[in-house]
């Protein structure tokens, strides 16, 4: 049987199909690198929206401390003064065996100005 058809003797069952035929495994080159673009892009842009929203409210926020701070202030001037007073009190009751003790005069001779101290004024004994 040169040139025709060979009859090959088979039992019914189809040919096995052994060529490479491997499927399109997915989106090319080109559009993955498109999409992360976009993704990425997108990402940037949310993070800059972002960014906008938290200097927003940083910005209110100092407002409104900014819009307290004299009423603050003067809470803080009131304590102080208060505290200032006892503690020159207690001073005066625990120096008043010392003879040339003036109280409330600086202890340090430095000779330049020192701001007082705004923290809780304790005498200390020890």
């Amino acid at each position: 049987m040169i040139g025709g058809r060979i009859r090959r003797h088979t039992t019914g069952f189809p040919a096995v199909r052994y060529a490479r035929r491997i499927p399109n495994s997915g989106p090319g080159g080109a559009d993955v690198f498109l999409v992360s673009s976009l993704v990425i892009g997108f990402g940037f842009y949310q993070v800059g929206q972002g960014n906008i929203h938290r200097r927003a409210v940083r910005a209110e926020k100092i407002a409104a401390r900014q819009a307290i701070l004299p009423l603050i202030q003067v809470e803080e001037d009131a304590r102080f003064v208060k505290e200032l007073k006892k503690q020159l009190e207690e001073e005066k009751e625990l120096m008043a065996h010392v003879p040339g003790w003036k109280v409330g005069e600086n202890v340090y001779s430095s000779g330049r100005w020192m701001p007082p101290a705004t923290g809780k004024l304790t005498v200390e004994l020890s």
